[in-house]
């Protein structure tokens, strides 16, 4: 039996803005029924570049239809440069947070997004060229760079995670040593980009220091204009967890407060590797 908090649950029993639109400007479809999940989603936007109106329709579980339903309440409001930030983590965050076993469901509402906002850009429906490549797990389709991609936002360090996120591996498992062979190569990847030639690496007590910092010098000021604060919890690798405090806590733009000022500004001043989590 799944563990789901109560957003999760609300969104799944009264899913909001399930439907069609007529004449969409962008729309776009992932996942597969035959793999058991399958999300379209579409837009429709006003005469000020907004999106006026969300719908989705859905072929999965109750993480699935959660993940399409929040996301859709998310962006309605925003403007497509807005949209795009929008990343899974974000989606995990407004529900309260997934079981780990489902996270690929809020990884198939960011890339039903990213679809949607490609074909109101460009008119293709299919898959992004960054996205296409060598199958690596075909039980469920699941290209070599779409591994690395989750590897990469998500930090994922095993194979158990990458299933988690991307049902790569979740099949007959022949695929696992491929799976770990990518994983190795995008952690090293991911460990060289941080470290200038010549360059001492910074210790975890000096990226502490310069979060807070950042923070203090950056963040905070900005957030005390509308009445809110941050509190840092943790640090823990590349992973800041924070908190919002104040009007910020439980103001609708939060998760776009969390992606779009706090964290952009904690890479631009620490580490362009930093993910910001909130507690």
């Amino acid at each position: 039996m799944w563990d789901y908090t109560e957003k999760v649950k609300e969104h799944f029993l009264n899913p909001r803005n399930v439907g069609v639109i007529d004449a969409p400007d962008g729309i776009g479809e992932e996942g597969s029924m035959a793999c058991g999940d399958a999300l379209t989603l579409m837009f429709k936007l006003d005469e000020e570049g907004r999106m006026a109106d969300v719908k989705f329709q859905t072929f999965g579980c109750a993480s699935a239809i959660a993940s399409a339903s929040i996301l859709t309440e998310m962006i309605k409001g925003m403007t497509i440069e807005e949209a795009e930030k929008i990343t899974n983590q974000d989606i995990v965050n407004e529900l309260g947070g997934l079981p780990e076993q489902k996270m690929h469901c809020s990884v198939m509402g960011q890339e039903a997004l990213e679809a949607a906002i490609r074909n109101y850009r460009t008119g293709e429906t299919t898959k992004a060229p960054e996205r296409t490549g060598r199958v690596v797990c075909n039980c469920f389709g699941v290209t070599e760079p779409e591994i690395e991609r989750v590897v990469r936002e998500n930090d994922l360090t095993t194979v158990e995670e990458v299933t988690n996120y991307s049902k790569a591996g979740g099949g007959c498992g022949s695929c696992h040593d491929d799976i770990q062979e990518i994983i190795d190569r995008v952690q090293a990847e991911m460990m060289k980009a941080t470290e200038a030639p010549g360059e001492k690496r910074m210790t975890n007590i000096e990226k502490i220091k310069l979060i807070e910092e950042t923070i203090e010098r950056e963040i905070r000021p900005a957030l005390r204009q509308d009445g809110g604060d941050i509190e840092l919890i943790d640090v823990a690798d590349n992973k800041v967890i924070v908190s919002l405090r104040g009007s910020c806590a439980h103001c609708p733009m939060a998760s776009f407060t969390m992606k779009s000022v706090v964290q952009d500004r904690l890479r631009q001043f620490v580490s362009e590797d930093l993910i910001v989590e909130e507690a």
